[in-house]
């Protein structure tokens, strides 16, 4: 019985569906979802198994122009990401077509050579007209050589399949890479972190989700089953604290109480979580906080 296995970069511009598409290839929440852009901040890997293959996802954060430190950061590690992949997914969006944004990402695949291949997914198929889907497939395909083009919808699962069969039969010949049962390679406390941190940007609005960063401190399994989750929530500027905590506590309170229920699901058991914010006011420069996020501080400088 030949089994395959390798790696599936999905990279294209923030908010184009990757998150999506990765969690409904996976099975299960592995990557943080969110209507706000630039959400994923690390290369997150989900497992999937497709008949004898094991595809393992890297859903790289959005390509965009970067302009602090941590978006250069997140910048080279979608890069790294895709130059280390098997096989290239571009997700691109129906209803926005072949933007600036995508073009530049055009360019940087064709400047970059790789060997790996690269297939096309044109997401949020049901936003747009036929006619408007058909000019779009050919006006991409006219603009670079795609291995393959997939009409999606990552989020309601319309052509999903379809491209899962196709990458799990581009994969080289070889054994497993990771166990059966393990949906992604993020460290418990980095998901449990990341679930935290997707609550706490669907709750607050404009600037702040970018500029906080939650880690998992402590982790302590409990007799009875249950686990104590202790996390900090790291915020640039005092303004930010009182923001997050809310009235009386009262957003942070919402927050904890739906990262929590989330938590316990993913884990499958009972979590006792417990938030403390802290102020820091150059977090955004301190390679401890890029480290805890999977990103490499030095991939940030100027």
């Amino acid at each position: 019985m030949t089994t395959r296995a390798g790696f599936v970069a999905l990279i294209g511009e923030p908010n184009a569906g990757k998150s999506t598409l990765l969690n409904r290839m996976v099975g299960a929440k592995v990557s943080i979802v969110t209507h706000k852009v630039q959400t994923t901040r690390t290369r997150i890997r989900g497992v999937a198994l497709e008949g004898e293959s094991q595809i393992v996802f890297v859903d790289t954060p959005g390509l965009f122009r970067p302009r602090r430190r941590l978006d250069r950061a997140m910048v080279a590690a979608a890069w790294g990401g895709a130059a280390d992949a098997d096989i290239v997914v571009l997700m691109i969006e129906a209803h926005r077509g072949l933007t600036k944004g995508v073009e530049a990402i055009l360019s940087s695949l064709e400047d970059r050579g790789g060997k790996a291949p690269v297939a096309l997914a044109i997401n949020k198929i049901d936003r747009v007209e036929r006619a408007d889907l058909l000019a779009l497939t050919q006006a991409m395909n006219d603009r670079f050589s795609f291995a393959k083009t997939f009409m999606i919808s990552a989020e309601k699962g319309y052509g999903v399949d379809d491209l899962r069969t196709w990458l799990a039969e581009g994969l080289p010949e070889g054994p497993w890479l990771y166990p059966e049962d393990q949906i992604a390679d993020m460290p418990l406390r980095m998901i449990a972190a990341e679930i935290t941190r997707e609550k706490l940007t669907l709750r607050l609005h404009q600037e702040l989700p970018y500029q906080l960063t939650v880690e998992t401190e402590g982790w302590e399994d409990r007799p009875d089953g249950s686990v104590r989750i202790d996390q900090v929530i790291y915020v640039a500027r005092d303004g930010h604290k009182g923001i997050l905590l809310g009235k009386k506590g009262e957003t942070i309170k919402a927050v904890g109480k739906l990262a929590r229920e989330e938590i316990s699901e993913f884990l499958d058991r009972k979590a006792h979580l417990f938030l403390t914010v802290k102020v820091r006011s150059g977090w955004l420069e301190e390679a401890e906080r890029y480290s805890e996020m999977g990103l490499d501080f030095r991939d940030g400088s100027p």
